[in-house]
């Protein structure tokens, strides 16, 4: 690296778009997953509004995440064995090609007046196994696209994708919804696969790099994960944030009892986070100078812990507002480091299970910390919970850093699982 590189990678503030330049491979597909993730917000929300118009039960629209939540993490663990067996390219393709078909059966039903409960919820699970497929094959994916010092900065640019996807596809979705019918915002989520679709038909082959004959399995997964200390730790670390200190489910009540707001107060409460996370990948370039990982996650993490904290104690909105939002970059900046870790330490052949791992960690992570959140909050009060889980959390963060030396000390010029 000459001098004047140097010095413009210690300046860097923006996030590295060096992946998207050097490889088109990655560049077609970072485009169709930017495209295909606000055509998959578009259709959270519309069928959300379509359970709704048709029940009237917020029962009903909650039973939508449940019937999403299950078949995610079931089949989680399962495809990432199947990436790991068949060719990545191939599960990628036909994963998002039944994404697609079941955007399109949804238009279809749509347009054709057909309105049925049991319908909608069976297309939501459905839609979770093709997605509980293609992200871990499309994950394992991107160490093959690229090289190892490029990874942190992909998987920056990744989190830009989904924060982007989740913050703008709702909003597009809604207005879609009000001035087209429900059955448009389906139809315009199935031509944006096809962006998707594009990139990975572009794709070379990529079959996992097996060392025997052996066909992968979830245990053997599993037993890989057991004695590789630094990248269990990844999880450890993520368990200790969505567990301990996720407030979400607490936000209706936060926005009335604390600033007497309603359900626009409660959206500028879920969006902060998420407008803290997109920040998190724009304003990634200065990770490049990070070599040890591992204490850069336990320091994101602790950052998280301690602005739930202060956020459980403060009753000014915008300062509130400010501390999620620092949550979010956070958690950013951990998920970064996490990712980047599990695709540079750990063999090809894991890499598939491996994130199967991480589905069902983020899935079902956030959804125990709603009930915990909400239980404490119950017996004590939602301050309580939120400051309590918020130190509880950085305590858990500061045991952990103690306990397993190794993750802090995790060089990225020499990666050990």
């Amino acid at each position: 690296m000459t001098a004047t590189q140097d010095t413009r990678e210690r300046r860097r503030v923006f996030a590295d778009l060096t992946p998207l330049r050097t490889s088109v491979h990655y560049r077609r597909l970072w485009f169709g997953n930017t495209v295909s993730w606000v055509g998959q917000g578009m259709t959270a929300l519309t069928i959300s509004l379509q359970v709704y118009d048709i029940t009237r039960s917020p029962f009903s629209v909650g039973l939508v995440g449940l019937f999403s939540l299950v078949p995610l993490v079931v089949f989680g663990l399962y495809g990432g064995a199947i990436a790991d067996t068949v060719d990545r390219r191939k599960l990628g393709l036909l994963s998002a090609s039944g994404s697609a078909a079941l955007s399109i059966a949804l238009a279809s039903a749509a347009f054709a007046g057909f309105h049925r409960l049991w319908f909608l919820y069976g297309i939501v699970a459905l839609q979770s196994v093709c997605a509980a497929l293609n992200a871990p094959a499309r994950s394992s994916m991107i160490p093959r696209l690229l090289p190892p010092e490029q990874l942190r900065a992909a998987n920056a640019l990744n989190s830009m994708v989904t924060t982007f996807g989740t913050l703008v596809g709702p909003s597009l979705g809604g207005l879609i919804v009000g001035l087209a019918g429900y059955q448009t915002a389906y139809l315009v989520d199935a031509v944006a696969f096809s962006a998707s679709l594009y990139a990975m038909w572009r794709l070379p082959s990529m079959l996992p790099e097996r060392t025997g004959n052996k066909r992968a399995s979830v245990l053997d997964g599993l037993r890989f994960l057991a004695t590789r200390p630094n990248l269990r730790m990844t999880f450890f670390s993520d368990f200790c944030a969505m567990i301990l200190a996720h407030p979400r489910a607490l936000f209706p009540a936060v926005a009335v009892l604390w600033y007497g707001g309603d359900a626009k107060t409660t959206g500028l409460l879920v969006a902060a986070p998420a407008f803290g996370a997109l920040l998190g990948g724009v304003l990634s370039g200065w990770q490049g100078r990070i070599r040890h990982h591992g204490q850069a996650i336990l320091i994101a993490v602790a950052c998280w812990g301690t602005a739930i904290a202060v956020f459980g104690l403060t009753r000014n909105l915008w300062l509130g507002l400010l501390l999620l939002a620092l949550a979010g970059y956070s958690d950013t900046v951990s998920m970064i480091f996490r990712n980047t870790m599990m695709q540079v330490a750990a063999p090809d052949e894991m890499r598939g299970r491996l994130q199967g791992v991480f589905i069902v960690v983020v899935a079902g992570g956030p959804r125990l910390g709603d009930f915990l959140a909400g239980s404490v909050a119950d017996l004590t009060s939602p301050a309580v919970a939120i400051t309590g889980g918020g130190i509880t959390c950085v305590l858990a963060v500061g045991a952990l850093s103690l306990y397993a030396r190794g993750f802090r000390r995790y060089d990225a010029l020499d990666p050990t699982p």
